[in-house]
């Protein structure tokens, strides 16, 4: 299994079948495209910098951006409604949650999310082996909100996601302040992409971190 970043929130997934998360433009916001041909496009909501799936390469690629379960080549995949602020939804909107599970592995797409996870939001999502979570603020979780929301899911792995990087044009916070409270987990650097299996997913909570 593979996963590469594409800069932002865009991630491909791949095994066989390839998923790729909230696709970008590039241009919009100021870091090279995604190059990527795809079966599965997944879109957490309706902004600029996240729903660019019709750039995506393919030869019948399914955009989803609806939260209903769907079975898409095997794999199991369903959306939790959730808002893109802390005011439910007034300043920025909804935003889906995608859970998606590849051959035994499950995986969660926070999207833009802006809140606070209830309960009720935790027990949809259910258990985690790799949680996509945004950190740089301003139009999403800050820092202490991620780590708020992380450990409410306890995924075994965390991609943190959504944050300044160079050339970026988008005022949000780089990765620094989200690492300060990382504690005693492993940061892993991973690069720009990662092959791995289902034994490759530690017992211990690590953060899995990419570069462009």
């Amino acid at each position: 299994m593979m996963i590469r970043w594409h800069g932002h929130s865009c991630f491909e997934i791949s095994n066989g079948t390839t998923i790729v998360t909230d696709a970008h433009d590039g241009k919009s916001i100021g870091i090279r495209p995604p190059d990527v041909t795809a079966d599965i496009v997944l879109q957490s909501h309706d902004h600029f910098d996240h729903n660019c799936g019709r750039l995506v390469r393919g030869s019948n690629v399914k955009i989803i951006s609806t939260p209903e379960l769907r079975d898409e080549n095997g794999i199991k995949i369903y959306g939790v409604n959730t808002f893109h602020d802390e005011v439910k939804g007034e300043k920025r909107g909804s935003n889906i949650i995608f859970i998606f599970e590849i051959n035994g592995m499950r995986f969660c797409h926070l999207g833009d999310l802006g809140e606070l996870l209830s309960d009720e939001s935790v027990k949809a999502i259910g258990d985690v082996d790799a949680l996509f979570c945004p950190v740089g603020g301003t139009f999403t979780l800050d820092a202490e909100g991620a780590w708020n929301v992380i450990n409410a899911i306890k995924p075994k792995v965390i991609v943190p996601m959504h944050y300044r990087v160079g050339g970026l044009s988008l005022s949000i916070a780089p990765i620094d302040g989200f690492l300060e409270g990382a504690g005693e987990r492993e940061l892993i650097k991973v690069g720009n992409e990662i092959e791995f299996t289902g034994e490759d997913i530690p017992e211990e909570q690590e953060i899995w971190m990419f570069s462009l």
